[in-house]
């Protein structure tokens, strides 16, 4: 099984001076970890495509990434065409792909995108470990466009008792010198609440990004730990290997049939919890000769209705010249 990791340590790009210049002189380019940069990105898009057409393996992906970098000269570099091409990899994947958010990892903005599962439903799935985290802005960002100053402020008035009573007496207030009071009052308050609100908005906002939401929106699988991965990966491979196997059996015997009418007739033929991956792959390794033979049946009524309607379309004399010429 081929794997794929990003580096989440700061790294750095030596661009060598020109040997043909003498006034050209080596570049050094600090890189951020967790960060897709042009270089990096046709770096997997290629091992992806590798992995793919060369080796023929599945795939594993830990995904820890960020996003892209954005700057002008990351533009200029064709960032944009190789996080496409990662894309265009996966989209023609032949083999099952698992995309892993690794504990304490985080899956963010464009680097989600470009390895979401959607991108090829047939063979590609995600998994996310309790401690991962995932979404396109992460708290401090999505706090800053949707729970800004203003809107705390409101909510520490709406809740705050201290600050109930300061209104209320402001309203009441007798005189400006006692409204001037009330309201320094205010934003002394409001200033020592502020520090508060915004960490309860940023954990408000990262809970939101944990592995359970995650699924409980549908964009993983399952949520996973770290001592049973290993075990889960191993028996998911197997079993997605082993379906793609029958799969294909089922599909060539039945031309008609597609990709969910292929799993339905799985599901139908097999005696075990489809659930369970470990049981799934010992029912096909210890029923070849029964799958055979239903693929076996399976074939035989596909080719029947194929020449009945090829005979249909005969006229009579032509079918029984057809007839006589096979005998």
């Amino acid at each position: 099984c081929a794997s794929l990791a990003g580096e989440p340590r700061l790294s750095q790009r030596v661009i060598p001076a020109d040997p043909a210049n003498p006034d050209s002189r080596e570049n050094v380019e600090p890189q951020a970890g967790q960060v897709w940069f042009p270089d990096s990105a046709y770096k997997t898009a290629t091992a992806i495509e590798d992995f793919n057409r060369g080796e023929n393996l599945p795939l594993i992906i830990f995904a820890n990434w960020r996003g892209f970098s954005g700057g002008t000269r990351d533009m200029y570099s064709e960032v944009l065409k190789f996080g496409a091409m990662i894309v265009d990899g996966l989209r023609t994947y032949k083999h099952p792909v698992f995309v892993y958010l690794p504990p304490n990892g985080e899956l963010r903005g464009g680097a989600w995108v470009v390895v979401d599962p959607t991108i090829n439903e047939q063979m590609m799935e995600m998994y996310a470990d309790k401690e991962s985290r995932g979404g396109i802005l992460e708290p401090p960002g999505i706090c800053e466009v949707k729970f800004r100053k203003a809107d705390q402020i409101k909510t520490m008035h709406r809740l705050d008792a201290k600050l109930i009573e300061l209104n209320k007496e402001l309203s009441e207030a007798a005189g400006n010198e006692a409204a001037t009071r009330i309201k320094a009052e205010i934003s002394k308050r409001e200033d020592t609440l502020l520090p508060l609100y915004l960490q309860i908005a940023h954990e408000f906002a990262d809970l939101h990004d944990r592995a359970g939401r995650m699924k409980a929106k549908g964009v993983v699988e399952d949520v996973l730990s770290w001592k049973r991965s290993r075990e889960f990966f191993y028996w998911r491979t197997q079993r997605k290997l082993a379906e793609l196997s029958v799969r294909k059996k089922l599909m060539g015997a039945d031309g008609s049939m597609s990709w969910s009418d292929a799993t339905a007739k799985m599901q139908e033929m097999a005696s075990c919890d489809w659930t369970d991956d470990k049981a799934v792959v010992e029912w096909i390794n210890g029923s070849e000769k029964s799958v055979d033979e239903t693929i076996g049946k399976m074939k035989y009524e596909s080719i029947s209705k194929e020449v009945e309607s090829k005979l249909d379309s005969l006229s009579p004399d032509q079918r029984n010249d057809l007839i006589a010429r096979l005998r």
